[in-house]
């Protein structure tokens, strides 16, 4: 009985520890202004589950303790799921315009395809174009994975093929607003909104391999294999959530609704739909599995091979603002570091 006893002290006071660490986190980061409040708040938080873990231990304190504490976080939750998403805040340039679709049976025009005319990474010329799709004319689905710190971690995004050398990349970003830098923490606790960047590749991917120095970023674009309809459905499945969040703006969040998880949640309009794996997360590692459950093109290749022939940057570099971006960074020519 006293060992039961224990352990039940023992999981409450690790609850308390963990819904402690999350409200202090949650304050600090989204709290109310000025920041001598979002700071208080945050410290009065800590103080108060640091008594409730010291009432555990007061037979005499601590059931009424406990639910004081309850009380309190329930408090603080309930602030927190107020927190709304919005589409109107003074946005970086960047971030500024969304996109959306007119679906047309088999014809979709994509509205606001982003295509910066840039050079540098911070100096650009924003521009934006219109362009009809025909669905009948969709050819496949390419993988892009860019990484700039190490293999464990990539910006992962697709890009959708159609005849005649059409590509429509979509990269699943947080929207960030002037002043405002990206934080894996702050990502957690609605400081950004989810944002389908819908681009031209010679900006989307351009943008990586040819200007963004600091730290640079290695690109490699993979061919997936797969079933022509599927790749039409998973392309209408995010126009739909395109024109949804431009109806409706939703939080990013960077764990459940990052890069590629939403990628794996779109890939689920068809039922041959990879599993969910822990690769999913290390998303530098999304290429690889994918390769492992027989997903990438690669004509019997291992994956080191197939990885080297996805290098693009030498061949990006070369292509600078070419009309036909996108066919000369596919093309055979200088391979992969």
């Amino acid at each position: 009985m006293h060992i039961a006893a224990a352990a039940g002290l023992l999981l409450l006071g690790l609850l308390i520890a963990g819904a402690g660490g999350w409200g202090v986190l949650a304050l600090a980061v989204s709290g109310p202004q000025p920041d001598a409040l979002r700071l208080g708040l945050a410290a009065g938080f800590g103080a108060a589950s640091l008594a409730a873990l010291v009432a555990l231990a007061l037979r005499r304190w601590r059931w009424r303790a406990l639910a004081a504490y309850l009380a309190l976080f329930a408090a603080v939750l309930m602030w927190f799921f107020s927190i709304e998403p919005s589409n109107e805040r003074d946005w970086l340039t960047e971030n500024a315009v969304l996109p959306h679709a007119t679906i047309d049976g088999d014809a979709v025009t994509v509205h606001n395809i982003r295509n910066f005319s840039y050079r540098t990474e911070t100096d650009f010329t924003p521009a934006y174009y219109d362009k009809r799709f025909d669905l009948s004319k969709f050819e496949g689905v390419d993988l892009v994975a860019s990484y700039w710190m190490g293999p464990h971690i990539a910006h992962v995004f697709l890009s959708f093929a159609f005849a005649g050398g059409d590509h429509l990349a979509i990269s699943i970003e947080a929207r960030k607003e002037k002043g405002e830098g990206y934080s894996t923490v702050n990502g957690f606790f609605r400081q950004y909104e989810l944002y389908y960047v819908v681009a031209d590749e010679r900006d989307v991917i351009g943008l990586r391999t040819n200007h963004r120095q600091d730290p640079p970023e290695q690109v490699y674009v993979y061919r997936l294999q797969g079933n022509v309809d599927a790749g039409r459905r998973l392309f209408m499945e995010y126009m739909a959530q395109i024109n949804a969040l431009a109806k409706r703006p939703a939080f990013y969040n960077s764990l459940t609704t990052n890069c590629t998880t939403n990628i794996w949640l779109h890939s689920r309009v068809n039922p041959e739909h990879v599993p969910f794996d822990w690769k999913i997360l290390a998303s530098g590692h999304v290429p690889e599995f994918l390769f492992e459950q027989g997903r990438l093109a690669g004509g019997g290749l291992n994956f080191a091979e197939v990885q080297r022939r996805a290098f693009v940057n030498a061949r990006a570099q070369a292509a600078g603002d070419a009309a036909d971006f996108s066919r000369r960074i596919r093309d055979a020519g200088p391979r992969g570091p």
